[in-house]
C-alpha cells in the first residue's frame, strides 16, 4: 500500500530557517543575520502591514516599501516587524552588499532573523520561492511514495509512480508541455511518442481533449479521471496538480499494454500533493533564469557588478568580440504601437542564438556577439533591423546605431555607450536635414527623401564627436553667464524666434540668403533679427570667439542632441 511504513505525526507545516535556505537553491534570499540560529521555525509569509497591525507570530514578513539603503526607515520597519512577533525578515538588498548598517544593527537587537532579497530578484520571486518551500515542507515523506520522491525532482516523480502505478507517466504544465516523463518503451502507443519527442502534448491532441470535456473535467475535478482504451490509444489516468485554487499542472499515467496496478488511483492522488513544490520550483526556476539573465545584461551593458559573473550567467565567453546596437523609437508620435519594437526583439534574436536582447518602453539594446570580428555584421543586422521597421504601417519611426566593435563583452557597456550617441547622431542629423555620408551640391534643388535612420559609428563620425563635445560642455554652460547665455535664455522663454534664425545662420555659413530660405523669410527679415542680436544683447556675429560660443549655444539649445534618458 503506498501508506505502509508511514509516521504517525502529521505532515509538517512549519519550515526551518536552514530549510528554507536549503531550498533557495536560486540564491533569492541570503541570509544576513540569525541571533536565534537557523533551526528556528517560521510558519509562513505576509507582507508587512498588509494586515491592519495583527500579530505577525513566526512568520516570514517581506518588508517592500522601503529598500535596505533606506537606512532609519528599513530598521524601523524591522523593530517594528520583531514587535509584532516575526520570525524573520526580509529586505530589499543592495547588490552583494548587507543592508545599511542601521538594519543589521536593528535586527541583531531585536534578536529577529535578517534575509536580503537578490538585487535581480523582485518581490514576486521571492514569494514564489516562499510558497514553494512551505509546500514542499507540508508534503513531508510520511509514507512511502513520497519518501522515494524526496528531494528527486520531476524526473524522480514521474520514474516513481511510474513504478507504483505500473505504467507510463509524463508530468507536464498547464500548457502541456512535458515537464518529466518516465521511461519511453519502444512499443508505446503514437502519442506518447510524439508527445515526448515533441515536448509537448501535440495541437490536435488537445484540441480533442477539449472537445471530449476531458480537459474540462480535469480543471474542474480534484479526482483523478480516467479515460478508457481507444483504438492504438491505451487506457489513461490523470489528475490535475493544484496549489490551493490554483492549477499547476498535470500527471498522466498510460497503460501501455499493461493494467493498472490496485493502487494507481492513490498513487495519482498522492503524487499530485508531493508534486506542487516542483511544479513550484520549476516555474520559479524559469522565471529566475529569464529575470537573472535580464538582470547580468543590463548590469553587463551599464558597466556595473561583476561584468565576469553576467557574462558567465548570459552563457558567452569572455574572449568573445561584440558589438551592442540600440534602437530607439520615435516617442512624439501618439499612440506608439508597442509591436514595433517587439517584431525588432524577435527579429534580432533569431539572428544568431547567442543574440541577448533587452526591450524597455522605447528602447531595444542588442548585444551581438561576432565570432569573426567583422563589424560589417552589426550594420548588416541594422540595416535589416530599419528594414522591417519601415515596412510596418502606422508604427513610429525607429532609429538604430551601432556602436564598435569591442573585443569581449567585458567591454559591452562601451558599445553600448556609442550605439547611444550614433542613435542621437542620426536624430539630430534629420532635424538639421543632413544625412549620413551625403550631401546636396550647390544649386541642387531639394529632395524630400526619407532621413537615413541606421548607421555605424563610421558613417556618423563628426556628429558623435561634436556631441561628445557638447555634453562635455553642458554642465559648465548651464552655470556661465554672459551676452549669449542670457539672449538664449530670454529668446527661448519668449519662443526662441532668434535662436531657430541664429541656427539656420550658422548652419549656412553666414550665407543670409541660403539661410533666409530655410527658413522660408525674407533674406531683409533674417538681417533684421540679426541686427536685433547685436543692439539688444551686445553680441558681435563678427568676431570668431563669439561666433563660436553662439554655435555651441544654440547647439545646445536646440534639444534634439540632448541625451535621451538612458532606461537601462
Amino acid at each position: 500500500m503506498i501508506g505502509e511504513g508511514a509516521e504517525a505525526s502529521a505532515p509538517q507545516d512549519v519550515v526551518t530557517l536552514r530549510q528554507l535556505l536549503a531550498y533557495d537553491e536560486d540564491g533569492i534570499l541570503r541570509l544576513v543575520l540569525a541571533p536565534r540560529g537557523q533551526d528556528a521555525e517560521l510558519v509562513g509569509v505576509i507582507i508587512g502591514d498588509e494586515d491592519g497591525g495583527r500579530p505577525y507570530a513566526g512568520r516570514i514578513v517581506l518588508v517592500t516599501g522601503v529598500s535596505a539603503e533606506a537606512g532609519a526607515g528599513a530598521a524601523e520597519a524591522v523593530r517594528e516587524a520583531a514587535r509584532r512577533g516575526a520570525g524573520a525578515v526580509v529586505v530589499r538588498g543592495r547588490g552583494d552588499g548587507d543592508p545599511a548598517a542601521e538594519v543589521v544593527a536593528a535586527a541583531r537587537e531585536t534578536g529577529v532573523a535578517l534575509l536580503a532579497r537578490g538585487g535581480w530578484a523582485d518581490w514576486a520571486d521571492t514569494v514564489e520561492m516562499l510558497r514553494a518551500a512551505f509546500a514542499f515542507a507540508a508534503v513531508g515523506t510520511g509514507d512511502r511514495l513520497a519518501g522515494d520522491i524526496a528531494g528527486g525532482g520531476l524526473a524522480v516523480l514521474a520514474s516513481v509512480v511510474a513504478r507504483y502505478c505500473q505504467a507510463s507517466i509524463t508530468v507536464e504544465d498547464t500548457r502541456f508541455r512535458v515537464l518529466a516523463h518516465s521511461a519511453t518503451s519502444p512499443e508505446a502507443d503514437p502519442v506518447r511518442q510524439s508527445t515526448i519527442l515533441g515536448g509537448k502534448v501535440p495541437d490536435w491532441r488537445v484540441a480533442e481533449l477539449r472537445r471530449s470535456g476531458l480537459l474540462k473535467a480535469l480543471w474542474t475535478s480534484r479526482d483523478v479521471i480516467h479515460r478508457a482504451a481507444d483504438g492504438t490509444d491505451p487506457e489513461r489516468l490523470v489528475v490535475a496538480i493544484r496549489s490551493g485554487g490554483e492549477i499547476l499542472g498535470s500527471i498522466w499515467a498510460a497503460a501501455d499494454g499493461r493494467s493498472f496496478s490496485p493502487d494507481a488511483r492513490e498513487a495519482l492522488r498522492r503524487a499530485a500533493e508531493v508534486a506542487v513544490p516542483y511544479l513550484l520550483q520549476h516555474r520559479l526556476r524559469v522565471s529566475s533564469n529569464r529575470r537573472r539573465e535580464e538582470h547580468a545584461l543590463r548590469e553587463l551593458l551599464r558597466g556595473e557588478g561583476d561584468r565576469r559573473a553576467h557574462i558567465w550567467s548570459l552563457g558567452l565567453a569572455p574572449e568573445l568580440p561584440c558589438v551592442v546596437l540600440v534602437a530607439e523609437r520615435d516617442l512624439t508620435t501618439a499612440p506608439v504601437p508597442e509591436r514595433s519594437l517587439q517584431a525588432l526583439a524577435l527579429q534580432a534574436s533569431a539572428h544568431r542564438s547567442a543574440v541577448r536582447v533587452l526591450r524597455e518602453s522605447h528602447r531595444l539594446t542588442v548585444l551581438l556577439p561576432v565570432p569573426d570580428g567583422d563589424e560589417r555584421e552589426a550594420l548588416a543586422l541594422a540595416r535589416e533591423l530599419d528594414s522591417l521597421a519601415a515596412a510596418m504601417p502606422d508604427a513610429p519611426a525607429v532609429w538604430i546605431g551601432a556602436g564598435r566593435l569591442v573585443g569581449s563583452p567585458l567591454e559591452a557597456a562601451d558599445s553600448r555607450a556609442e550605439a547611444v550617441l550614433v542613435v542621437r547622431a542620426l536624430r539630430e542629423r534629420a532635424a538639421r536635414g543632413a544625412a549620413p555620408g551625403r550631401t546636396a551640391g550647390a544649386g541642387a534643388p531639394e529632395r524630400r527623401e526619407r532621413p537615413v535612420r541606421h548607421a555605424g559609428p563610421g558613417e556618423v563620425a563628426q556628429t558623435v564627436a561634436v556631441l561628445r563635445v557638447l555634453d562635455a560642455v553642458r554642465p559648465l554652460w548651464e552655470t556661465q553667464g554672459g551676452p549669449v547665455h542670457d539672449m538664449v535664455l530670454a529668446d527661448l522663454a519668449a519662443g526662441g524666434e532668434l535662436v531657430r534664425s541664429l541656427t539656420a545662420y550658422l548652419d549656412a555659413a553666414g550665407d543670409v540668403p541660403r539661410a533666409a530660405q530655410s527658413l522660408v523669410l525674407h533674406p531683409n527679415t533674417l538681417r533684421y533679427r540679426l541686427r536685433r542680436v547685436r543692439e539688444r544683447f551686445g553680441i558681435d556675429l563678427d568676431d570668431p570667439d563669439t561666433r563660436l560660443l553662439v554655435t555651441l549655444a544654440v547647439r545646445l539649445a536646440t534639444g534634439g542632441d540632448r541625451p535621451t534618458g538612458e532606461g537601462i
